[in-house]
């Protein structure tokens, strides 16, 4: 029965692929209709008008598409039986995935583009080309999201968070209009004109920090019940406040706002640990996740300290560590994750996740 419903799944991706590439050629084609267009990097985009932000903008929207109908499909009774407060958490995570969805493809059109661009140059896109190539990106992107939306796990979050940010900050990178950012911190990719790239994709990222953190809650809500419900709550709250600070960091441009900006990143960190230290606290008795848990926390302190006292570690370098390490740490919890939590939903019998009745 397992293989069949596996069978099933891959014939609906494979549908999934075909509908979403037909969409985004014709919607592709529509949106590029008219003059033959340069196929040029987004700065010049912004100038003569080329084909790389109306393709991201269609291969998003498909792509966001893509993930309804298939949550639709394979997930659409998970919250009948559920309280209303545990309803809601589940559809507005939900809503975060997809606009994530619709972001990463949107960024993986524009990252793929500027690369392109460059061995490109001089190439002159019709609107058939264009549609050509919006049909690609939004099969690509559209094939993802349907497969995200199958049983959308906690792993498939982190995932996503993981790709945005690598997605976002290359694209940030080759657009930057200081070359020696690095020498300073990730920050500085935020400003200039094309600074809107990182900040994007910080606050972003904020939404999904945001949102693993419910899907966390999820999974231990399937595993401990209705009795960690009160853990469980602070765990999600933490994740959800870590969020908001990271996209705070995004929102405030370091040139625009440098104290709120480096208090807001500084708080994001704090959050973050503190989410990280919770969780695991509430899982019990792992020991490989609580010494993984214990490395993190030390190495996060040692690099801190290397960067600010020592000052042998610059800033970017410090950044680049704690994000390697939480995605590290992440990725762990959501393998253990799959092992460990049912994957059948678990509505709860409390009003309220506060309240024992």
């Amino acid at each position: 029965m397992n293989v069949e419903r596996m069978l099933r799944e891959q014939e609906r991706m494979l549908w999934a692929t075909a509908v979403c590439f037909a969409l985004g050629a014709l919607a592709g084609a529509a949106v590029l209709w008219g003059a033959v267009r340069p196929f040029d990097g987004v700065g010049a985009v912004l100038v003569s008008g080329g084909v790389l932000i109306p393709v991201a903008l269609v291969a998003g929207v498909i792509a966001a598409g893509a993930f309804v109908v298939s949550g639709r499909m394979h997930r659409s009774g998970e919250t009948a039986l559920m309280p209303d407060w545990q309803a809601l958490v589940s559809n507005v995570s939900g809503v975060a995935v997809g606009a994530a969805l619709a972001g990463v493809t949107g960024l993986g059109v524009l990252l793929a583009g500027e690369v392109l661009a460059t061995g490109l140059q001089g190439v002159r896109v019709s609107a058939i080309g264009g549609g050509v190539f919006a049909g690609v990106a939004s099969a690509l992107g559209g094939r993802f999201a349907f497969r995200t939306g199958i049983r959308l796990t906690t792993r498939d979050i982190a995932s996503l968070m993981f790709a945005f940010l690598i997605i976002g900050t290359l694209f940030a990178m080759l657009t930057a209009s200081d070359p020696a950012w690095w020498s300073r911190s990730f920050s500085d990719l935020g400003i200039g004109t094309h600074g809107w790239a990182f900040n994007g994709t910080v606050v972003i990222a904020g939404l999904l920090v945001a949102t693993t953190g419910s899907y966390l809650g999820r999974d231990l809500h399937r595993m401990l019940g209705d009795a960690a419900l009160r853990g469980i709550a602070a765990v999600v709250t933490a994740w959800a406040v870590a969020g908001l600070a990271l996209a705070a960091v995004g929102m405030l441009p370091l040139n625009e706002a440098p104290l709120p900006h480096a208090i807001a990143a500084f708080a994001a960190l704090v959050l973050i640990l503190a989410g990280v230290v919770m969780t695991t606290l509430l899982m019990g008795e792992l020991r490989m996740l609580r010494a993984l848990t214990v490395a993190l926390v030390v190495l996060v302190v040692v690099a801190v300290i290397l960067a600010f006292v020592a000052h042998v570690l610059p800033v970017a370098g410090l950044e680049a560590v704690v994000v390697g390490l939480v995605l590290l740490w992440l990725s762990t919890l959501t393998r253990l994750l799959c092992i460990l939590a049912p994957e059948e939903s678990r509505p709860s019998a409390r009003r309220s996740p506060l309240r024992a009745g």
